[in-house]
Parts: structure tokens; C-alpha cells; sequence
């Protein structure tokens, strides 16, 4: 399959939420990773707008009843900039978590821009 879109994880906050986590749910992770990578059009229950935000993305993954989210955004197009992730608990998101990501995301951009 071709690449569509680069991924990346900005500093460690990914990878921490992903090495908390057993081998099935990783592995399932890493599959909607690659669905981000290959696919043109990523259906919206894998990958979703978060509303009232400006270019804040969610990764969905469920594996039986269990759900994560893991914050993204797009930058220059066709990069995937991976954030914080968590598990999921409640039918929305927690304004924590999304404000924690929108806070990641601003950093990432201040440190890209020289500021």
C-alpha cells in the first residue's frame, strides 16, 4: 500500500500512552495508524474533527468494549503529529483531555516556528 500520510508522535507523550497499554491494544492501534498512513479518506469511526477546535483531530480505537482516543493534527498537509492519548470512559471526551492536546499542540508549533 502507498503512502497517503507521514506520521509522527511529538516528544514522548504517544508513545508513554502507548507502552502503558497490553500487546492486543496496541497492536490495534498501530492498525488505525496504518489506516491514517494508506487510506485517502479515513472513515469518521477511526478518525474525527474534534468540534470547537481548531484542526484537532481524534484517532478512534475501540477493541471490545474498550475505547481510546488519541489526539492528532495535521501539519503541512499530508503530516500526522500524534499527541496524548487516553482511554476512554465517558461518552464525551473530557475538556481535559482536550485541552491538554490543544496545549501540546500550540507547544509544537511554537518550537517549529522558533519561538
Amino acid at each position: 500500500m502507498e503512502t497517503i500520510r507521514q506520521i509522527i508522535a511529538y516528544k514522548n507523550y504517544f508513545e508513554d500512552f502507548l507502552l502503558a497499554l497490553d500487546i492486543r491494544t496496541q497492536n490495534k492501534i498501530y492498525k488505525i495508524i496504518s489506516l491514517l498512513e494508506t487510506m485517502e479518506k479515513v472513515p469518521s469511526n477511526y478518525f474525527k474533527h474534534i468540534s470547537g477546535t481548531k484542526g484537532l483531530y481524534e484517532a478512534r480505537v475501540q477493541l471490545g468494549s474498550n475505547t481510546w482516543r488519541i489526539f492528532c493534527f495535521l501539519d503541512e498537509g499530508n503530516l500526522v503529529v500524534l499527541l496524548n492519548g487516553f482511554t476512554k470512559k465517558t461518552e464525551k471526551t473530557p475538556r481535559t483531555e482536550i485541552e491538554k492536546a490543544k496545549i501540546l499542540m500550540s507547544t509544537y508549533y511554537e518550537e517549529k516556528n522558533g519561538n
